[in-house]
């Protein structure tokens, strides 16, 4: 589940201080301009239009447009006071108080330039005038150059050691750098000169909060709240110290109340958004997102989080366009580009995305979450070396973000570097112990790594996090299956269609589990239920959930069959592209000996199976009995050394053996090319351990399936298939994909000549009553695993067995699961139980002596004795097969007629 995540951060709530604290002082420094009493008309009368009120204006004395001015300051009318100040500009320029007001005028309308221009303009006229320089550092602050503002504050303090605006507003400086001692003791000596200076306790508050002292930082703003009920900042902070700690009602209850005391405040309406967004009430977020803009037009962060809700509710043309405006707003707002790619990105709009994610990296070099979201592009266009390059960049930039190391250890495991995948993993495990998803993917590269026991480790603390996770189930039931547990297996499989019906692998898997212990009941319903996902799946171009290696042995039409093989050979492609390799050169064709040349036939072989395997069990003596004069031979091992005998012979034997199972695909195959590999072959096909994006990189010019895979690859990559005449017949081809190769007699070799010619021995070594099998009955065995018996195959069996007198059937615990179904299934069929005779599953030697033991083998139609079926043959057993149209029902007959005798042990019918 496994599933490929992009990466956005979500706009903060934001912390509100305490408004820098803009002095209106008078010049000199004595105090607060006085309200003075009500201005004439100018309030009192209805709006007019600017040439009216201009006309209005005349007449009006210095001082009286000063206090309206201040009026209209307080009032928030900010224009209103711009024009009575620059009435006073006009009529004395040199006035101070005046240049001081204007100041602060401009600095509300966020004109920070013109605020620093008319505070120097005072400083010109009285470079004592502390007022100025504290104003002239709010400005600075706001610009952003922290280390000038401070120095302004500590001039303004210089000039006026009471100045306790000055020291609040230092305070808040220094918190912006991080500095958050002296902070917290510009903050106490503000109080020292003012007790009731709420902006100092409140912002204290927000000091201690960053500090951790929660305790501290509430009683703070309570303070702050006892000495001014309607400072609505210090409402806003204790509502967020509230949604800091999870209380949102609370939070709610005081952002509301900091709204109604100040509803122009565009931080507490963003504020009281966010806890709506947590709530869960999203319309009800919007709407404060859009109070905040009302308040502040061009507040980027309101549009950031309004873009954001938009996003999560894919109305992606809408999140897109406030994302625009929130750049329009602040140009440096990064993570307004980011988010904004990722809105682009899913509204298909990819190159307009990158450059999102670049301009976001212009302003932050090293952006994790940008750096991610690139990374996630170039992986879905396959580009894996420039993904892999995007995630290993923010992994080094932070080592708090999951998602590239999650994504890098996607591409490790696509590229069998399983070890690398797991540290990835287990990375981001630290990061999240509870991360289920995680928990998830290191088991699924465990399973594939053939450590399932630590795989099942994962599985089952994946689903006690997440008991409602259904993949973590699913997945827990594969491991159960491989690791011989099937019970616990089918139980797993049956929880996850609980949680998730409509769960197509599961099905699927399912219904295999069930076959392997014969629990028949439903079957033919299922059956058809799987078929149906199948051809739904390939209609719609996705991955069949039933694999090839299963198709070959379930009742499915063999053209369906060859659709399955397809569409996993165009998966094998998919995931050789994403290691970026060129075409291969090929060498040269092999000159023929006529010419007057000599050369030998480069030919590789490539297997999971060199060792103790039905694959070495038959070809161990093949790879050494090359001429040598002609062919040269190479075997590519995929697994690690088993140290067993028969990964031992092949070694010894093999002219060029190379263990490449730590290699990645990538490597193998540039080696496979190096080595001038003429033919190669692939003795695996789908089974297990498979790694067939080596042979879709087409390292060699031909290249060839043989024996691993009794079925086609469905693959354009793979030339030919080498079978026989009977196994694949020429009226069949069109259900292979491949070129038919015919061997003259039987494609399916076996060196039981060299490895067990003690078999033809007349004296066997064991006895009937060795495995508890009865001396004077007539014995009907089956070695096949249980999953290729069927219930029509079992009642045929059962009626020869109720026909021939005195007869039993011996059959294997393979698995010991399927005994207890297989005998009731004989008893419902009136066969006693002591008739179906079960024993363990031997080791290979002793399998092939005791197989005389039995008097007939009867094979399975759906899907063959293969290696069994030599072994038996072999032994001297004969057996009865029924052939049918896929090449793994064909198997056994080919293989009776290599003794001989097949006229006699195949039937019809």
């Amino acid at each position: 589940m496994l599933s490929l995540r992009s990466d956005a951060r979500h706009l903060a709530a934001p912390v509100v201080r305490g408004g820098d604290d803009v002095w209106l002082g008078v010049s000199g420094g004595a105090g607060p301009a006085p309200e003075g009493p009500a201005p004439a008309a100018a309030f009192l009368l209805p709006p007019v239009s600017l040439d009216a009120r201009a006309k209005q204006l005349v007449g009006v004395n210095e001082e009286d447009h000063l206090i309206l001015a201040h009026q209209s300051y307080k009032s928030g009318k900010y224009s209103q006071a711009l024009e009575h100040g620059n009435a006073v500009y006009e009529k004395n320029p040199r006035r101070t108080d005046n240049l001081l007001l204007l100041g602060a005028i401009y600095f509300q309308l966020r004109d920070y330039d013109l605020c620093i221009a008319k505070n120097e303009e005072a400083l010109a006229i009285d470079p004592q005038f502390a007022e100025c320089y504290g104003n002239m550092a709010n400005a600075w602050k706001e610009k952003g150059d922290i280390d000038l503002a401070i120095r302004f504050y500590l001039t303004a303090i210089q000039l006026r050691p009471n100045f306790c605006d000055a020291w609040s507003n230092l305070a808040s400086a220094y918190t912006r750098k991080g500095r958050l001692n002296e902070a917290a003791q510009c903050c106490k000596q503000a109080l020292l000169l003012n007790p009731r200076l709420v902006d100092a306790h409140s912002n204290l508050g927000n000091l201690m909060k960053a500090q951790g002292l929660v305790q501290e930082a509430y009683a703070c703003y309570l303070e702050a709240i006892r000495i001014d009920p309607h400072f609505a900042i210090a409402w806003s902070n204790l509502a967020g110290l509230f949604m800091e700690v999870g209380d949102l009602n609370k939070a709610m209850q005081y952002y509301k109340e900091a709204v109604k005391l100040k509803p122009s405040f565009a931080d507490a309406h963003l504020n009281q958004g966010n806890v709506y967004k947590a709530m869960g009430m999203l319309q009800e977020a919007v709407a404060c997102y859009q109070r905040a803009l009302q308040a502040r037009p061009d507040y980027a962060m309101a549009y950031g989080n309004l873009a954001t809700i938009y996003y999560e509710q894919r109305q992606l043309d809408m999140a897109i366009h406030c994302y625009n405006q929130a750049i329009l707003c602040d140009s440096r707002f990064v993570e307004a580009y980011n988010n904004m790619g990722n809105a682009l990105k899913d509204a298909g709009r990819v190159e307009e995305a990158i450059n999102c994610f670049q301009s976001c990296l212009v302003l932050q070099a090293n952006h994790p979450q940008a750096l991610t979201n690139l990374g996630n592009i170039y992986m879905e266009w396959n580009m894996i070396s420039t993904a892999a390059s995007f995630y290993k960049a923010a992994i080094a930039v932070t080592s708090g973000l999951s998602s590239p190391l999650n994504n890098l250890a996607v591409i490790y495991k696509q590229q069998g570097s399983y070890a690398d995948a797991i540290a990835c993993y287990t990375e981001v495990l630290r990061i999240d112990p509870t991360a289920a998803d995680a928990l998830v993917n290191r088991g699924n590269t465990f399973k594939e790594f053939g450590r399932v026991a630590e795989a099942i480790q994962d599985y089952i603390q994946a689903v006690t996090i997440r008991p409602n996770m259904a993949e973590a189930h699913a997945n827990l039931a594969s491991a159960y299956k491989d690791s011989g547990h099937q019970e616990a297996a089918i139980a797993s499989y049956k929880q996850a269609l609980c949680l998730r019906p409509d769960f197509p692998e599961v099905t699927c898997n399912l219904l295999h589990t069930l076959q392997s212990v014969c629990d028949w009941e439903n079957r033919d319903t299922m059956f058809r239920e799987v078929e149906e996902i199948i051809r739904r799946q390939i209609k719609m171009s996705l991955l069949p959930s039933v694999q090839p290696f299963h198709a070959i042995a379930y009742p499915i039409d063999p053209l369906l069959a060859l659709e399955i093989s397809r569409k996993y050979a165009v998966q094998c492609s998919l995931i050789a592209s994403r290691f970026g390799l060129p075409p291969f050169v090929h060498p040269p064709p092999l000159p023929v000996k006529a010419e007057g040349k000599h050369g030998r036939l480069r030919v590789g072989y490539v297997s999971s199976d060199f060792g103790n395997h039905p694959l070495s069990h038959l070809m161990g003596s093949v790879f050494g009995m090359h001429d040598r004069d002609n062919v040269e031979v190479f075997c590519y091992a995929l697994s690690q050394n088993d140290g067993t005998e028969w990964r031992q012979r092949i070694q010894a034997e093999a002219e060029h053996f190379i263990d490449v199972s730590a290699m990645t695909s990538d490597v193998i195959a540039k080696m496979i090319n190096e080595d001038k590999i003429q033919v190669l072959i692939n003795l695996n096909g789908y089974t297990k351990g498979a790694r067939n994006e080596i042979f879709a990189m087409q390292p060699a010019p031909i290249q060839v399936s043989y024996m691993g895979f009794p079925g086609t690859t469905g693959a354009s990559y793979i030339d030919y298939l080498v079978t026989d005449e009977f196994v694949s017949p020429t009226r069949y081809a069109h259900i292979y994909s491949e070129k038919l190769v015919h061997l003259p007699h039987c494609y399916f070799v076996n060196d039981y000549k060299q490895k067990n010619c003690d078999v033809l021995s007349p004296v066997c070594p064991h006895k009937r009553s060795d495995y508890g099998l009865p001396k004077d009955k007539f014995i009907f065995a089956c070695f096949n695993q249980l999953y290729k018996m069927d219930p029509e195959i079992f009642d045929t069996w059962c009626n020869i067995v109720k026909r021939v007198p005195n007869s039993v059937l011996w059959l294997l615990r393979f698995p010991a699961t399927g005994e207890m179904r297989v005998k009731a299934h004989a008893a419902a069929r009136g066969v006693s139980p002591d008739q179906i005779i079960f024993t363990d599953v031997a080791m290979k030697h002793e399998h092939i002596r005791r197989s005389e033991l039995a008097d007939l083998f009867l094979d399975t139609p759906l899907c063959n004795a293969h290696t069994t079926g030599t072994d038996i043959l072999w032994a001297g057993l004969p057996m009865i097969t029924l052939p049918l149209e896929k090449m793994a029902t064909r198997v056994a007959g080919s293989l009776c007629l290599a003794t001989g005798l097949g006229d006699e042990m195949i039937v019809s019918s």
